[in-house]
């Protein structure tokens, strides 16, 4: 922590011929939404008094940046509770980088909650099952924060699914999570396709799925994929398809 105090300090040797210019830019970047982070007293307990300072003269994604190292330097440590520590203070000043939210829910949702799940030390399953499924929940507030600040990113949408269908077994959840994420700018193609397979998976939702699907199916062959054929196959059998209304084999 002792060179990122340096670099800090080097930084604040800026910070005052600057300032008037910051503060006229800190305006506009409000304005439009890109400095949405509190400069309080919490804020200032997390990063200490120079990056405080420094984040306060303009220099918030660089405070950002060097916290990020030490995040990363706690992860290299196996320091789950500091690198949590230093990913929720980064987001916070820089709660517009899809990367930082991104980056910190998957580190706790997968990193750490492997590791808690392996760790020997404890010998009861039982609570390492439970640290593990905490951190699942760490890493999914680190998504839902994110898309509170980017409520159109595709990709925390679809990270957030992901989270929902491979962690939680939450399948409702993350067919809900796809679909948003298929409706937002940028999104994939395939997301409408995960959406699908999701609602199959629910009990009582199967002539939905079918739908979906067969819709998709009949956009042509670029939709066709093995899982829609395999999944469509499945559905007609369970929802008694008629014959002639069957997709054909091999298509």
């Amino acid at each position: 922590m002792k060179r990122a105090a340096a670099a800090i300090g080097l930084l604040l040797l800026f910070g005052a011929a600057r300032l008037p210019y910051e503060i006229h830019l800190t305006r506009l970047q409000r304005a439009a939404g890109f400095r949405t982070a509190s400069l309080d007293l919490p804020l200032r307990e997390k990063v200490g008094q120079m990056g405080f300072v420094a984040a306060l003269s303009g220099f918030r994604s660089l405070v950002a940046a060097v916290l990020w190292i030490e995040a990363n330097n706690a992860w290299q440590n196996v320091e789950w509770g500091r690198m949590a520590g230093l990913f929720q203070t980064v987001t916070t000043l820089q709660p517009k980088s899809i990367l930082y939210w991104d980056m910190s829910a998957w580190h706790m949702a997968w990193n750490a909650s492997i590791a808690a799940f392996e760790d020997k030390s404890q010998p009861s399953e039982v609570l390492r099952r439970r640290a593990e499924r905490q951190y699942w929940e760490v890493g999914k507030k680190f998504y839902e924060d994110g898309l509170r600040s980017n409520p159109d990113s595709a990709n925390l949408w679809e990270k957030l699914a992901i989270l929902e269908r491979d962690k939680f077994d939450d399948h409702s959840s993350a067919a809900t999570a796809f679909a948003t994420a298929a409706g937002k700018p940028g999104a994939r193609p395939y997301l409408r396709r995960m959406t699908a397979y999701e609602v199959a998976q629910i009990p009582g939702r199967e002539r939905e799925a079918y739908d979906t699907l067969k819709a998709l199916y009949d956009e042509g062959p670029g939709q066709r994929v093995p899982r829609v054929i395999t999944l469509l196959k499945e559905l007609e059998e369970k929802l008694g398809i008629p014959a002639d209304q069957r997709i054909k084999e091999g298509h």
